[in-house]
């Protein structure tokens, strides 16, 4: 391993995860099947995905994590050692996991573990315990950047190491949604719905708005400005020098059921700072600019967790993203000439501009940021526009594919009636 932090991104479909390679993750994680705490998500892979994923992974020399980190019930022992055994098959680099039964397992089979933030690790002695099984352990969300500076001083002073027989690596959540329950371990969707949060199905109660009502004479108080159950993303990029600072060997980043955009774009602002932090450059005022840039993709506003000591959370005051900016779907790519770097799309639901910010995303693709500089419309050459309907092609200089995804990037307070006119 590089001696710098470790920058780990997350991937719920292809397209995602060669976003995350194209932001500079040095490791992606990802969930299959049902056994992962994203199993709701429309994004996951299945095992027979498993040897694509490890060849692509090997091939950008990107570690590979593969999320089995539910709690497990007896009727999911057998999927449990198939998913264990296939990734020991594909040449998977460690499974993620937090259920003993899945940690116990991958030991026996020869597959790295990676202990989860399911786990709740809080204090040295949990992990001299996990040390028998598992070489790299997510901390509980909840510490400080001292209880983890702590805890990794007493690894190194105490020498323990993991079955490698290299010292325990220590890895956090840096950016990206929390959950109120300690370290995501919650009932209220359980409650509710009969739908777990311990087994990847959670509803998401805890980000909706809510009335209070006095069972005793019914008056009824609708709760103001916040959304007093959703905290606001976690985001450490300001004072990311003091997290490295405690002696993390990895920084992970939330977001298996985002899009590829919020992936590349939030992966590539975290390796721009690890970077700047270890040639020097690391500024305030560059992570200021860099978070504004996370800005424009998906989030609730954000916040900096428990590391810098607090003792209750900041709640967000809208519903969904508060992102300045929004992709707009507008058609799909048709052909793509290589020799004179042309990519042609059919506009499909808008039309399209010289001047326009345009997102292209695809599973093969990942993410390609451009502005639209020339544009040529069906047989008609350049023309300053396009209309629903049309063929147009313009300069990418990166390869599309057919049927990749062609959006229009806009400010988040632009609605579609002002795109159609």
């Amino acid at each position: 391993m590089s001696s710098k932090v470790e920058l780990m991104a997350p991937a719920g479909s292809f397209e995602a995860m060669i976003a995350a390679i194209q932001g500079g993750a040095d490791s992606v994680y990802f969930g299959v099947e049902q056994l992962n705490m994203r199993a709701r998500a429309t994004m996951n892979f299945v095992i027979e995905d498993l040897p694509a994923i490890a060849h692509l992974c090997k091939q950008s020399k990107v570690r590979s994590y593969l999320t089995l980190n539910t709690i497990i019930y007896d009727h999911d022992i057998s999927m449990m050692k198939v998913i264990v055994d296939e990734v020991k098959k594909a040449g998977i680099d460690a499974i993620i996991a937090a259920d003993q039964a899945v940690i116990n397992y991958a030991y026996k089979q020869g597959v790295s573990v990676h202990i989860s933030t399911q786990a709740n690790i809080t204090n040295v002695d949990t992990i001299d315990f996990y040390s028998r099984y598992a070489d790299v352990m997510v901390l509980s969300r909840e510490l400080s950047l001292n209880q983890v500076k702590q805890v990794c001083k007493a690894i190194q002073k105490e020498q323990i190491k993991g079955p490698s027989g290299k010292l325990v690596e220590v890895e956090v959540f840096a950016h990206g949604a929390l959950c109120m329950a300690v370290s995501g371990k919650c009932y209220l969707s359980l409650h509710t719905q009969n739908s777990s949060a311990n087994r990847g199905v959670c509803v998401q109660n805890c980000r909706r708005k809510y009335k209070v009502i006095d069972i005793e004479d019914g008056h009824e108080l609708e709760i103001d400005n916040e959304y007093i159950m959703s905290p606001k993303d976690l985001c450490t990029i300001d004072f990311l020098d003091q997290l490295i600072d405690t002696g993390i060997k990895v920084l992970k980043i939330e977001g298996r059921g985002k899009a590829a955009d919020y992936v590349k774009t939030v992966t590539a602002c975290y390796r721009e700072a690890i970077d700047s932090y270890y040639n020097h450059t690391y500024t305030i005022e560059k992570a200021e600019s860099l978070k504004l840039k996370m800005r424009e993709v998906y989030n609730r506003d954000f916040w900096g967790g428990y590391f810098l000591g607090r003792e209750i959370g900041e709640w967000t005051n809208v519903s969904g993203s508060q992102a300045v900016m929004r992709k707009i779907y507008i058609g799909k790519a048709v052909n793509y000439y290589a020799k004179t770097g042309i990519a042609e799309f059919f506009l499909e639901a808008y039309g399209l501009k010289v001047g326009d910010k345009v997102m292209i995303t695809g599973p093969t693709t990942g993410v390609i940021e451009t502005v639209v500089e020339t544009l040529h419309v069906n047989e008609e050459g350049a023309k300053g526009n396009a209309e629903k309907g049309d063929y147009c092609s313009f300069k990418t200089n990166i390869q599309v594919r057919n049927s990749d995804k062609l959006y229009k990037v806009v400010p988040s307070t632009i609605d579609e009636k002002q795109l159609a006119n």
